[in-house]
């Protein structure tokens, strides 16, 4: 991955096979070629199975036999999840493997025939002709804890999905049941999850007076409701709007719904701490988790999209990982506005730009840098550029600390930054 395109190509040599596989949910379709491209096998299918995996392998041996090639390496894009499995086939037997974009991939196939059509067939050749000329990446050397952090955070990343639709659906059935419930009961939070549960509908509020209905509710485990708010919710309950009928299923499906919302918050809880204690065995997380403004749970969000910084010799390995690249599109003497790729790890750029907003708030260096960017310079930046720029220096950060095995230093990061004292002057 950190490679340069040159190293990619001198990695495949005249004694190397080179094999493109076009992925799908079934059969995969392959292509062989040598180092310059030239096809050695047709386009073939293989299985999605066992047999079909070993006959691939034993495919892989007859072709070296038959043109001399001592090493192999094979190529795939690594869409969905269907290439999971070859690529543990192919490194239990020891073959390497590599990933290619499948942007490159798009952008690439009329090359091959000059045609926009698209196949399985077609695309295995682009793939296996691409890698001689160093369109690819090497997938990143994984250990036991990263790839524990890597399926663990996807994984919790579904689960607070489902925990937002849950609470869409919520949602729903208060703005028709119960739509004035939202204006004293704010959020989700547990108050309002047991007064939901155990009395949804404006009918069962207002047969109790303020007094009966928090004698009630703390029976039910609500704490800390105000005399007031009690007050404001029956006066509202007894004029709702909401809708009358069905009120037996419209019980049993809020209660559902709660129940569901409830077992996804205890499952998210338990798998936050599990996460958080395999990325505490990593080096970099006590040196991460040292700038202020910055919670645990960030940082094994990021380790987990990034692995261990200190396996990147710049920062800039990380901008161009996390889509944060800056690029242009100038023509002469026409200089296009500069803004950022956003080619690399999505979910990854999302957690930067969330994580700087705490900083803001939490730390007086990216507060005063952020000022800086936003206001205090001659040509300042929009805010979301400003913000933009935050999510750069953050990586940029971050990977020093794991690179030097230091923690966050306040009066050097201001001490890195002159600019900052002397605003106009930059």
């Amino acid at each position: 991955m950190h490679d340069n395109r040159n190293q990619r190509i001198n990695q495949i040599s005249e004694t190397t096979l080179v094999v493109g596989i076009d992925i799908a949910k079934r059969n995969h379709y392959a292509c062989a070629v040598d180092e310059r491209g030239r096809e050695l096998k047709k386009s073939f299918v293989i299985r999605q199975s066992l047999q079909g995996f070993e006959s691939f392998y034993a495919t892989i041996l007859k072709l070296m036999s038959i043109h001399n090639k001592k090493e192999v390496i094979v190529g795939f894009e690594p869409t969905g999840h269907y290439w999971m499995n070859l690529a543990a086939f192919l490194t239990d037997h020891c073959i390497p493997y590599v990933l290619v974009n499948p942007l490159h991939v798009k952008q690439t196939k009329e090359l091959d025939d000059n045609l926009q059509s698209k196949n399985d067939l077609k695309d295995a050749r682009v793939i296996a002709k691409m890698m001689p000329q160093g369109y690819y990446s090497m997938p990143r050397e994984m250990t036991q804890i990263d790839s524990e952090l890597r399926r663990g955070t996807a994984y919790r990343a579904r689960l607070k999905e489902e925990s937002a639709s849950i609470q869409n659906r919520i949602r729903r059935w208060i703005d028709l049941y119960f739509p004035e419930f939202a204006s004293v009961i704010k959020g989700l939070g547990k108050q309002a999850q047991a007064i939901l549960k155990y009395a949804p509908l404006p009918e069962d509020l207002v047969i109790f007076s303020h007094e009966e209905l928090i004698d009630f509710l703390h029976t039910k485990g609500v704490r800390y409701l105000s005399k007031k708010k009690v007050e404001r919710l029956l006066q509202v309950a007894k004029y709702s709007i909401g809708l009358k009928d069905s009120p037996e299923m419209a019980r049993m499906e809020i209660r559902m719904l709660l129940d569901q919302l409830f077992m996804y918050e205890s499952q998210i809880q338990e798998l936050t701490e599990n996460l958080v204690t395999l990325a505490r065995q990593l080096p970099d997380f006590d040196y991460l988790t040292s700038i202020p403004g910055i919670s645990e749970t960030t940082v094994l969000e990021l380790l987990s999209e990034t692995g261990s910084l200190k396996r990147y010799k710049d920062p800039r390995q990380l901008f161009k990982l996390a889509g944060l690249t800056l690029v242009t599109n100038s023509s002469g003497e026409s200089k296009g506005r500069k803004r950022i790729s956003k080619r690399g790890r999505r979910r990854l750029r999302a957690l930067l730009y969330k994580a700087v907003f705490p900083l803001l708030h939490s730390n007086s260096a990216f507060r005063a840098l952020y000022d800086y960017y936003s206001n205090d310079r001659e040509k300042p930046v929009t805010k979301k550029e400003a913000l933009v720029i935050l999510c750069r220096k953050l990586l940029q950060i971050c990977h020093g600390l794991s690179h030097y095995e230091t923690t966050f230093d306040l009066e050097r990061m201001m001490g890195d930054m002159p600019f900052l004292s002397h605003p106009k002057a930059a």
